[in-house]
């Protein structure tokens, strides 16, 4: 990793990489601070991305766990698109919920659960999903902004 002119880290092909450890939040930490062990980039197979999200998320690290079935989504068949990207953007919302942005969670709750919804009518696999169950569960998890 190297530090450019421009100040962004980035990697031997040039793609911007943040080198600088992450809290479980995944907020940028100062680059000598310890942070949470990074996941890895490449896509997993897909019941290993959903053990290793559910993992993250018990760990109480779901923007890692959006890392993870982001990198799924950008692999999948494009018939499995809205599978993959509706979990990373639950993940998402929990991630905002958890640093307080409550407008922001909600959003991308409703998104992702769009998403699951839409892919639930389809043919393609659930990988022993319940797509109404996690629609449940991160709702639950999500507080609606008060005075709306």
């Amino acid at each position: 990793m190297e530090d450019t002119p421009e100040g962004r880290d980035r990697d031997a092909q040039g793609r911007a990489r943040q080198a600088r450890p992450r809290d479980a939040l995944g907020r940028p930490l100062p680059y000598d601070a310890a942070g949470v062990e990074p996941v890895p980039e490449a896509a997993l197979p897909p019941q290993e991305t959903i053990d290793t999200a559910r993992e993250l998320l018990e760990a109480g690290r779901p923007f890692s766990a959006h890392e993870v079935f982001e990198a799924r989504w950008k692999a999948c068949p494009l018939a499995e698109r809205e599978l993959w990207q509706g979990l990373a953007q639950i993940c998402v919302g929990l991630t905002h919920s958890a640093r307080g942005n409550d407008v922001g969670a909600v959003r991308l709750v409703d998104r992702g659960i769009a998403r699951l919804d839409e892919y639930a009518r389809s043919d393609g696999p659930l990988y022993g999903l319940d797509p109404v169950a996690i629609a449940t569960c991160a709702r639950a998890r999500v507080r609606p902004p008060s005075g709306g």
